[in-house]
This record gives C-alpha cells, structure tokens and sequence, in this order.
C-alpha cells in the first residue's frame, strides 16, 4: 500500500504542473447533451419525445429539446416510466436493462425512491472519482494520507436482489462497483462490517476496530461522522481521535451543511485537517470543492450530467415548493450570483429534465461553483419570510460561535400563533446550562441581519420565534423509530404536517420518559 500511495502522490504532483486545455462550460454542456440525446433517441422515451428529428432539427438542438421535453418530479418520472424499467422493460429511458436501483436517502418524512443506477451513470461516478483525486493536489495534503486507509461511512453495502435487479443504497452499488485496488488495499472499515444491515451493529464494529486502522481520510454526512468519532474517543478513552488515527489528513463531505458541525469536530481532532466538500446523490455524482479557501463545489460539466436551472421563486414554485407550469429555466452560461435556482437534470440514468429537489446559489458563476441551499420542499415561507435551510444553518452556527455550545441537531417548524405565525426550532444540544432566551435572541437577530424578509415579516405578521432545547439522542432514537437510521439518511430540517404531527407526539412521549426516569 505504500507504494501504491506514494505513486498516487507523485502522480499529483505531476498533474499539478499539467494543465489541459479547457471548453468553456456551455461548450462542454452542448457537447453532453449531444451525447445523451444520441443515445437516447431509440429509448422509449426518446421515441416518445422525437430525439431523433429534435437532433436533425437545423434549429439548435438545445433549444429544441427544452421545448419538447416537459419537466419531471420524481413521482412523473417513476409512473410514466421508471416503474417499467423495474419491471424488466429494455431501453425505456436508456439503452438496456437497469440492473441496479438506488433507494435514495429521503427524509424521515417520506419513504425511499427508486433511482435507476445505469453502467454508464457507474462510469461517470467512477471518473468523478478520478477528477476530485487529481484536484487534490491543489490542497495542502500530507503525501503521507494517499498511502492510509478510507473509511467510507455510507449505508450498509448489501444489496437486495429483486428478480432481475438489485436494489439499495448508492453506497453499496459504488461499493459493488469499486476498484478492486481500492477495495482490498485502502477501504474500511471493510466489505464484512459493511454488508451488516443494522447501522447500530456496524457502529460498534467500527468503534471496536478503530484501533487496528491507520486512517487516512474519511468520507460521509457530517452528523454519522461526529457520532462515530465521538463514540471512538469515548469508548478507548482518547483526548480526540488523532490519538487513534495519528495519519487523519482529510474529510471529505457532502449531503448536508456542513457548517452547523464543524465547531463539534473539531473539538473531535487532535489537530487540523482538510475538509472538502463534495456533491453527489442517488441521481449521480455532481461535482466537488476544487479550489482550497474557497466556498463553493465546482460543477463538472463534461460528465454525461446536463443541467438547466430554474429560479426558486413563486413565479416557478408554488409555496408547497412545486414546480409550477410554464417555469423558466437557464443554462450554464446565463445563471448569476444573485439567484437561487432549483437544479434540474438529464443524465446518463435515464433522467430527463428532472428536479432532484435541492436549491443552490453560485459563489462563483465564471468558475461553476455553487452552494447548497437547501431543498424545494424545505423552506419556510408562513407569510413571505423565506427562510432557506441555508438562513438556519448559519443561524445556529452562530449560536454554536457565540454560546460555545455543541448543537448536533436541529429542526425548525412554521406554526400559527396567537392569530399570526411563528417558527419553533427544535436544538439537539446536551449542555445542561445553555440559556433558551439567549438562542431564541441570536437566532432572530442573525436571521434579520441576512434575510431582509424575514426581516420584514418578524415585524408583522411572524410574530415570535420559540426554541426547545432536546437531548440530541431523541433525534437519533426518532430517525431509528422512522426506519431512517444509518448514514446516508438525514433528519430533515423543515417540519411540516403529518411529519410534524408525528414528532412532536414522538417527543412529547420521549420527554415523559426522561422525567420519570
């Protein structure tokens, strides 16, 4: 292994002094949609929508196939054609067979999809891969990481055969599909503990195991990684995890925000490491941060992915964050740094002109840098606050700042109070001193200070903010209650109906417990 890293090293190094010629980003866009068109064009659906004369056209095929191609949710892609395809249907919305699915990660709120993971969406995931490898070398890693293991925590790597498909999470096709090289030299915590289907169960293995590792990078969704850092530190009784894993160079992460848990790991390490931050889904692999000191996760164009995107705004979405008929969408060269768009995709899996349901903003529109926002269905907007998942992530990274508290969760949820409206946040937090009226007082003021509408609305109609303090292993407890354990399941950060109606009533019994014990 430590030649194979030192070679991985040196290769990056060489990388580094060779810079390719590049396209400028609607160049290579064109050139994707191409591609995709050409090989979609005998599918079912490409037939259905005349790929073949929107290629033949002599206006711009690009023009022409926004035109004739509808948008599509998750549920008109699934009923209009993705149920077919999990019937054993052939070349329904791409060339051959789906052999495998993934059940996308959700929230607690809603039950697994059914994504299409094509051979060609496994390549392009694959050579994702390879790109983020070569742009490390524009960070400041060790030499010495490239030769340590990867602990990869995602959902468990078994996958359930369905008569002519399998079918689980994304973590266990990739892993399926990994380089063997990868798999018997650097991955852990190692195909045995990672097939256990009880993320509890592989949990402890990995606690027990830490030891006998020599960890170089980790990769997963911030809130799993703190729970298994911590209960490593605690369980072999470590002042922080440096002293397990004295190699721990980099953490790569994606999913969610990172920010409302950066104080918490880093009070975790013995010293600093590289963070980098990537964007990948059930749908494929998006891109990745590519410049250090930067914010933002660089798009990768040329990767059989097109994207269009359409402005999150009541002119496209309705207030339940549906799209709305007749919405606009833009392409790569005419997006600004102003907007906040929801990302719309046509891919080598078979998804054509489909919202995977996040909103980002570009840091960097000449670059194709973005941020993650937050979700189509997790804003909340009572009465034209429009309060993004991205507003309360900052808010509570400043509370975390300023109280020097560890928050692990949180939760926020729109109510009808006194006749007008107000916010209730939830905080996973288990310091028994911290002060409710001095969170509720910065997360409003923070909130006033970088939204101008809910600016505005705290002056009408939002009447009042309101904060429970929770024990932040009641959120974990509540996810495992739902079936939503394990890594690649997130708690969701908007609460709305049913789904609130259903925690709360979860909480209430929960917090009668810890009184009477």
């Amino acid at each position: 292994m430590a030649i194979l890293g030192s070679l991985i090293s040196r290769s990056l190094k060489i990388r580094k002094k060779f810079i390719p010629p590049v396209a400028t980003g609607i160049v290579y866009q064109r050139h994707t949609l191409r591609q995709l068109l050409e090989r979609g064009q005998y599918t079912a659906f490409g037939k259905h929508y005349g790929f073949g004369e929107i290629l033949s056209e002599e206006v711009d095929f690009v023009k022409a196939f926004r035109e004739r191609v509808p948008f599509h949710t998750y549920n008109e892609m699934y009923k209009g054609w993705w149920h077919r395809c999990i019937e054993g249907e052939e070349n329904v919305t791409w060339p051959g067979k789906v052999k495998y699915f993934a059940l996308s990660s959700g929230t607690s709120e809603s039950a697994s999809k059914h994504i299409p993971v094509t051979q060609d969406m496994i390549k392009s995931i694959k050579k994702m891969g390879f790109k983020q490898l070569y742009s490390m070398a524009n960070f400041n890693v060790p030499s010495v990481a490239f030769q340590k293991g990867i602990l990869m925590l995602g959902g468990t790597t078994t996958l359930y055969e369905k008569g002519e498909y399998y079918e689980g999470d994304m973590s266990g096709i990739s892993a399926k599909n990994m380089p063997k090289w990868v798999s018997n030299l650097l991955y852990k915590p190692g195909n045995k503990i990672s097939k256990r289907t009880n993320w509890e169960d592989r949990i402890k293995l990995i606690v027990r195991k830490a030891p006998h590792w020599d960890v170089g990078t980790i990769c997963g969704v911030p809130a799993w990684v703190q729970i298994v850092l911590d209960r490593i530190v605690q369980f072999h009784k470590v002042k922080n995890i440096h002293e397990i894993w004295p190699n721990l160079s980099v953490y790569i992460h994606g999913g969610v925000s990172f920010e409302p848990y950066r104080e918490s790991i880093n009070k975790l390490l013995g010293h600093p490491i590289t963070y980098i931050e990537t964007y990948m889904a059930s749908e494929g692999s998006f891109g990745f941060q590519a410049r250090p000191n930067e914010q933002g996760i660089k798009l990768v164009l040329n990767n059989s992915i097109f994207y269009e995107f359409s402005p999150f705004t009541l002119d496209n979405f309705d207030e339940d964050g549906n799209p709305k008929e007749g919405l606009k969408t833009y392409l790569i060269n005419e997006v600004d740094e102003h907007t906040e768009y929801a990302v719309m995709i046509s891919t080598c899996s078979g998804a054509w002109r489909y919202f995977i349901g996040d909103v980002i903003k570009f840091t960097n529109a000449a670059e194709y840098e973005i941020i993650i926002t937050g979700r189509t269905k997790q804003y909340l907007s009572l009465c034209g606050e429009h309060t993004s998942v991205d507003n309360m992530n900052k808010a509570i990274d400043v509370v975390s700042r300023k109280l020097d508290i560890t928050i692990r969760e949180f939760t926020v949820a729109g109510l009808q109070h006194d006749g007008l409206f107000a916010h209730k946040w939830f905080i996973g937090c288990d310091n028994p001193n911290v002060d409710v009226e001095q969170v509720k007082t910065i997360i409003d003021e923070t909130l006033c200070e970088i939204n101008d509408d809910y600016a505005v609305e705290r002056t009408s109609a939002l009447k009042d903010v309101l904060v429970q303090i929770v024990p932040s292993d009641i959120f974990y407890k509540y996810m495992r209650f739902k079936g939503k354990e394990g890594a690649m399941n997130k708690f969701p950060r908007v609460m709305k109906g049913k789904t609130l109606e259903d925690w709360e009533v979860y909480l209430r019994t929960e917090c009668n417990k810890e009184v009477l014990l």
